[in-house]
């Protein structure tokens, strides 16, 4: 536990310092300045003060006007019942109370921020509301709280709701509260593995201990920066005379400041900024999000059911006892088995299985099936069973027809279970594309192995399972498939999609589902970078050619490839030369796009029919 609560920790202070979050730190730096405008001072007895700084007392005894000090002649005047007067000593003007500004703001952002990231979805499911009706909610309370800055008496009235709280002076910060509320609503989307973690066990409503802690470490660990930076503002409100002076002006100037942003975020306008800055903070978030032990701990995040399953570990070149292999569960349909009938763990106990989770478009996945196929026909008839599990990644890979024709060209012989809705995919805990369980005959999980590689070392522990059910068994040599070295510097897998993108640099920003015209950039493209020109409608799971559509990459690889669907051609330039037609047809699939015989840097240039659809690159 204690773990992860460091993941989320380190994991929340990275995301609050990068770029996702640079459009709200404006209005935090802001919310620590000039408070609530203070209500006029109570009436009552005056102290004024001569020109020449002498304090003048003003009463009257008997009638007669008594002025300054040692007035009558004596020490001092003394009224009736022989009270001092002229002599009492001056009284200290009040402390001005303390602006708790920053850390309303602050904890408005953690409360919102964890409770709608976990309870955010099941809300407005059961209510049947809008999938963005927390981000329009976010947006309007940021309106509400900029004209509340530029109109005080709005201000006064957001604050009423806090107005019974006794503590002093909380009722005096009720609006940042409810400006941090509504950022909180604002900085979800900013997303690294750790928020992943979170979002999809919110979205799938399994919410336990270890999610919240998670939760709860992360969001404090956003806190953090976002504190030091308000309490910033804070300081610069105090200090700076500027800011003493002319307060209500500042005031006004946050408050139009506060609409600006909520406009710029409705209409997407933040997402140039965003783009153009460098992801200065994704090294550290690898780091400390996917590193051995990140993957082990956020692939779990799950029910008391497969708890077990962190006594395995990602790869490891030993057999461990992980517990009673979770069960197939939530499968929309299965392929190549007799009549299309479930396969159960409970039936193959005896059996050693080793099960696969992949999905059809994901060429990691793809390199790694010939190897499984390799092993289910060398160990088939000694006691292997394999199933794989065909998690989606993407909508139309949830199609049967889809799968079943792309299983069939990948020459997948062995079940096939389609996982739809991921049930199984969360069942067994895991985060990765693609990923092998081993289940000896007793139906416990003694390994598992995330992404590519180690083959040898799997196919190793597949033959001491098979040793260890049947002592007798003849086994044929090893496949030979044993190859683990990857090209350690060939361009990683890259989404065509407005959110998951990476390395997209062009004229202008991606705009969401809005056929827009961009253009390249005239310096050329640095390694692993892309760019679009022509008119193209960009959107989350895929981009969609228009008139003049080209796209531009420059990777370093053995081969390129791209799913694509539709009806057309798509035009292969490398290095400038023309190298090959694509003719395009039907559904998505994997096309090659280049093939050499070594790792090689180059620039390609793919210019589309109209219509046609371009999903993910891969690459060799």
């Amino acid at each position: 536990m204690l773990t992860l609560v460091l993941i989320g920790l380190l994991g929340g202070l990275i995301t609050a310092v990068s770029p996702c979050i640079l459009p709200v730190l404006p209005v935090v730096f802001l919310a620590g300045g000039p408070g609530t405008e203070p209500p006029p001072p109570p009436g009552g007895a005056r102290n004024d003060t001569a020109q020449n700084g002498t304090t003048r007392n003003s009463t009257t005894q008997n009638g007669t006007a008594q002025d300054g000090p040692g007035a009558g002649g004596g020490a001092g005047a003394r009224g009736a019942g022989g009270v001092l007067l002229g002599d009492a000593p001056p009284v200290a003007p009040p402390k001005p109370p303390r602006n708790r500004r920053p850390y309303a703001v602050v904890a408005g952002l953690v409360i919102s921020f964890g409770f709608f990231t976990l309870l955010g979805v099941t809300i407005i499911s059961a209510l049947g509301l809008p999938q963005d009706v927390l981000r329009y909610i976010g947006l309007s309370l940021l309106v509400l709280i900029g004209l509340g800055l530029i109109f005080p008496p709005l201000e006064r009235l957001l604050e009423k709701p806090f107005a019974r709280i006794p503590q002093r002076q909380v009722n005096k910060e009720g609006s940042a509260f409810v400006l941090g509320l509504g950022l909180g609503l604002l900085y979800v989307p900013c997303a690294g593995p750790v928020l992943a973690a979170i979002t999809v066990a919110g979205a799938r409503g399994e919410i336990n201990a270890s999610i919240v802690v998670l939760t709860l470490s992360f969001a404090v660990g956003t806190a953090v920066p976002l504190l030091v930076f308000a309490l910033a503002g804070r300081r610069v409100a105090e200090r700076v005379a500027a800011f003493r002076t002319r307060a209500r002006t500042l005031r006004i100037a946050a408050g139009a400041l506060m609409i600006l942003l909520a406009l710029a975020l409705a209409f997407d306008a933040t997402t140039a900024l965003q783009r153009a800055l460098p992801d200065y903070t994704s090294a550290a978030q690898r780091k400390v999000e996917d590193n051995d032990t990140a993957r082990q701990q956020l692939s779990g995040l799950s029910d008391h059911t497969n708890s077990a399953l962190s006594r395995c570990e990602d790869g490891v070149d030993e057999l461990r006892s992980c517990g009673t292999a979770p069960p197939l569960a939530g499968i929309a349909k299965w392929l190549n088995t007799p009549d299309g009938r479930p396969v159960t763990l409970a039936s193959l106990r005896g059996k050693v299985v080793l099960i696969d989770f992949w999905t059809y478009s994901c060429v990691n996945c793809r390199r790694s099936l010939p190897h499984i196929e390799a092993w289910d026909r060398a160990y088939r008839d000694k006691g292997l069973v394999t199933i794989g599990v065909h998690s989606p990644e993407f909508a139309f890979e949830k199609d049967p027809g889809n799968v079943t024709d792309q299983a069939r060209e990948l020459g997948v012989t062995y079940p096939v279970a389609l996982d739809n809705d991921l049930d199984t995919w969360n069942n067994y805990r895991n985060r990765f594309w693609p990923a092998k369980y081993l289940i000896d005959a007793q139906g416990t999980v003694r390994h598992f192995s995330f992404g590519e590689g180690r083959y040898a070392r799997t196919e190793g522990l597949i033959r001491t399972l098979l040793k260890q059910a049947d002592p007798a068994v003849q086994l044929p040599p090893a496949t030979g498939r044993a190859n683990d070295k990857l090209t350690a510097d060939r361009t990683p897998e890259t989404y065509l999609s407005t959110l998951r993108i990476r390395g997209y640099t062009g004229t202008p920003g991606l705009v969401q589902d809005k056929a827009t015209a961009y253009a390249f950039p005239t310096a050329g493209l640095p390694l692993d970078r892309l760019a679009l020109s022509g008119t193209w409608t960009a959107a989350y799971e895929q981009f969609t050619a228009g008139p003049d559509a080209r796209l531009a990459f420059t990777y370093r690889a053995k081969n390129a490839n791209l799913v694509l669907a539709g009806e057309g051609t798509v035009t292969v330039l490398v290095d400038g030369k023309e190298t090959r037609t694509l003719q395009v047809h039907g559904t998505p699939t994997l096309y090659r796009l280049t093939d050499d015989s070594s790792a090689r840097r180059a620039t390609l240039e793919l210019r589309f029919t109209p219509g046609l659809q371009a999903f993910a690159f891969t690459f060799g």
